[in-house]
């Protein structure tokens, strides 16, 4: 009786082994079929993103003339301030 186990616990290792190995190569077939997926929808997705902004117009800033050296107003020159020696007399009263 022994050896009628040891055949049966044989054969029930090598099935598990057998069904381990093909759920491990189903797995490894779903997630290479998910990362295609996936690959594809981005790669969608850029496309239509790229087709999407050659469309539309520039923004408003991008259209407007950079200012340059004629276009700017000239600063304003600061007047040098009063000492304060030069103080406005009052003026005399005539007698």
């Amino acid at each position: 009786m022994p050896a009628i186990k040891d055949a049966q616990q044989r054969a029930a290792i090598a099935s598990k082994k057998e069904e381990r190995a093909r759920d491990g190569a189903l797995a490894m077939k779903e997630y290479e079929a998910e990362k295609l997926a996936v690959r594809a929808n981005a790669e969608r997705l850029r496309a239509l993103r790229l087709a999407r902004e050659a469309a539309a117009p520039q923004p408003v800033a991008a259209k407007l003339p950079a200012k340059t050296a004629a276009t700017k107003q000239p600063a304003k020159a600061k007047e040098p301030a009063k000492k304060t020696k030069e103080r406005a007399k009052p003026a005399k009263k005539a007698r």
